[in-house]
């Protein structure tokens, strides 16, 4: 499988405009800078739509992004330039699907989704949540939509961890248990993140985005593009990539209550 999709990946490069300048650098880089990994994707997306279609199934896209990775497998290094996983994402969903979070976040769903977190059950912690998330627009991502058998403290603390810039990763990355990803917010203090990471099996990748909304963007995006599973906020992650994203929309299992809130949010 795997010499399949590279081979039609490097056939893609062969036989397109500029993927043979995309090989070459690659050979002599062992790496591919932001502006030609840009341009790879393009080549492999207009070669994939000339395939298969305006509209290629999901298994065609893994396909290609497959044969990405194996072709060139220093870019699946955790250390690589940032913005990879976004375009790995980009190039199985397109630019439509890529960008929806960071566009309609704030105006369709930021909310309605903290009017009906006010409807439940009051305890100190969503009380805090739901005062930064309309102070700051901080947090929305973590409101509303989990599980009752996880309180909103945990949801939160499988999903973003803050690290002051003071001290070390590292130590932080060995403290840590479990295998869910999830963001580490690294500044002088919470109000103050210098940067984001998404971090996969203690390995932190760094986020090229700079807010919450953002790097949230990309931990979701980080789940498909290295096949990663959800643990305890499988509900929040289906509700994010059905009604958020528009994702499997008809071939997911949906939960009753997502269907509520989805029905709200309408």
């Amino acid at each position: 499988m795997n010499r399949s999709t590279t081979e039609t990946v490097e056939n893609a490069l062969l036989r397109k405009p500029g993927g043979e300048d995309v090989l070459e650098k690659y050979k002599s880089e062992n790496s591919l800078k932001h502006r030609t990994r840009r341009q790879l994707v393009n080549i492999l997306a207009s070669h994939m739509t000339e395939m298969h279609g305006r509209i290629p199934s999901r298994k065609q896209k893994e396909k290609y992004a497959l044969g990405i990775i194996t072709l060139f497998p220093s870019l699946k290094d955790p250390f690589s330039p940032k913005g990879y996983v976004n375009q790995d994402f980009l190039l199985l969903f397109g630019a439509e699907t890529a960008s929806t979070m960071l566009e309609k976040w704030d105006t369709a769903f930021k909310h309605k989704v903290i009017e009906e977190a006010k409807h439940l059950t009051q305890s100190t912690e969503l009380c805090r949540l739901l005062k930064a998330a309309e102070k700051l627009a901080e947090n929305d991502d973590t409101i509303g939509q989990k599980r009752i058998k996880i309180s909103p403290s945990d949801a939160v603390d499988k999903m973003v961890h803050f690290h002051k810039s003071c001290c070390s990763i590292d130590e932080h990355l060995r403290g840590r248990e479990g295998k869910q990803s999830y963001i580490l917010a690294v500044g002088q203090t919470q109000n103050r993140i210098d940067t984001f990471y998404i971090v996969e099996d203690k390995q932190p990748i760094p986020c090229q985005a700079t807010s919450s909304l953002g790097a949230f963007d990309e931990l979701f995006k980080s789940h498909y593009v290295f096949n990663l599973s959800y643990e305890s906020l499988v509900q929040l992650y289906t509700f994010v990539y059905t009604t958020v994203y528009n994702i499997d929309v008809t071939t997911t299992d949906e939960s009753p209550r997502i269907h509520e809130f989805q029905e709200k949010l309408n």
